[in-house]
């Protein structure tokens, strides 16, 4: 490990009850150099929050945006997720194993490397799954820390 290396950390982070420029500088002050969205879907009702708009506002900070559609959460397992149901958990989880252990390694390397954060809607973390995927880091990698926004 360099002296240089900062602690191996990964950002979770929604954009629910924020606006476009809220977010893109709350993740700036941050110091976030790369976005991963975990949407299955990245689009959004929302006003600068579909992949497009998204992308290009971060890139006006110089933050590089990243879609990871196999870490979605499937749109059927969301509702019970939400709702806290242990079973829409261990689905995810599952999910995760199978369909989705390539970009989940990916994701792993890249926060290594630099700065990231994971996107989602829900602002509470427990509430989305990406608190999934980072309990399963947290297990394999017991070094990394997971800062919520």
């Amino acid at each position: 490990m360099t002296a240089h290396h900062q602690i191996f950390e990964i950002v979770s982070v929604g954009y629910e009850r924020r606006t476009i420029e809220e977010f893109v500088a709350i993740l700036n002050v941050n110091r976030i150099e790369l976005l991963v969205d975990v949407r299955l879907n990245p689009i959004s009702r929302k006003r600068g929050f579909s992949k497009t708009a998204l992308a290009r506002a971060l890139a006006e900070v110089g933050i590089v945006y990243r879609h990871e559609r196999s870490l979605g959460n499937p749109k059927e397992n969301r509702d019970p997720f939400r709702l806290g149901h242990q079973s829409a958990r261990d689905r995810y989880v599952r999910h995760l194993q199978n369909g989705a252990s390539a970009a989940y390694g990916s994701v792993i390397t890249l926060a290594r490397d630099g700065r990231i954060a994971l996107l989602c809607y829900e602002r509470e973390h427990s509430d989305c799954h990406r608190s999934c995927i980072l309990e399963i880091a947290q297990e394999e990698f017991p070094d990394l820390r997971v800062l919520t926004l």
